[in-house]
């Protein structure tokens, strides 16, 4: 089975959709912003095949000069971020060419990466869920504490990965077989059920679902803009 590019979208947010019964359908909305090819690796050269995918518009005076060569050659306005796919031969892209939001079709179960949002140095209760210890008899000062975290002289010290206070969020984190509800090639949208990881402007990759059968209705090797498209 042929194995596609994904796409490199941004976060604009979520809304909601009222499908034909009336019935409230939660959304998140990634715009697609000139979504190129920017190299492509294959076995003969690179051992493995995979395309390069740009997105955005940077300033030249941004681009690093080895950047710029880069861009140079493969023909396209420097990008603003970059991301590679894996895919299979069958499934290569010629250097240049521009990706649609039809690349992917209304129902089609999608994988979803990004960044997760931020939340700096957080207590166990806010990070893991923790109960926190009891409001009273005894408790001091302590109430939203871990509490124990070993056994006592033997072993003589706390087990590795112990769920402790500490930094949370800012992860890579992937979201597996989430519904693709539309899209919109004339705004460039892709409308995902429900909420994915990542800030409101922030880039999220988005490929074929790996645990999903690829509906015959996807085009191959890729959803390609036309000119008529905005």
């Amino acid at each position: 089975m042929a194995k596609r590019t994904g796409l490199l979208a941004t976060k604009l947010g979520m809304t909601r959709l009222f499908d034909a019964a009336g019935k409230h359908v939660p959304v998140t909305v990634l715009k697609l912003d000139n979504c190129q090819v920017t190299a492509v690796r294959t076995k003969e050269k690179d051992g493995y095949s995979a395309v390069q995918i740009g997105v955005g518009k940077a300033k030249v005076k941004n681009v690093s000069k080895a950047m710029r060569g880069h861009f140079a050659k493969a023909k396209v306005e420097p990008k603003q971020k970059l991301v590679e796919f894996r895919v299979s031969e069958d499934a290569m892209l010629e250097i240049g060419a521009e990706l649609s939001v039809e690349h992917f079709v209304p129902g089609q179960y999608v994988d979803v990466t990004a960044t997760t949002i931020g939340k700096g140095f957080a207590g166990v209760m806010k990070r893991y869920k923790f109960g926190g210890l009891r409001a009273t008899h005894g408790v001091s000062v302590s109430h939203r504490s871990h509490g124990s975290t070993g056994q006592r002289q033997d072993p003589g010290r706390v087990f590795k990965n112990m769920k402790m206070a500490g930094h949370m969020g800012a992860t890579r984190v992937t979201t597996l077989n989430v519904e693709v509800v539309g899209v919109d090639p004339d705004m460039s949208l892709i409308l995902i059920r429900g909420a994915i990881p990542g800030a409101e402007g922030g880039y999220v990759q988005v490929r074929d679902a790996v645990k999903r059968k690829l509906p015959k209705e996807a085009p191959l090797p890729a959803g390609f803009k036309t000119a008529t498209a905005a």
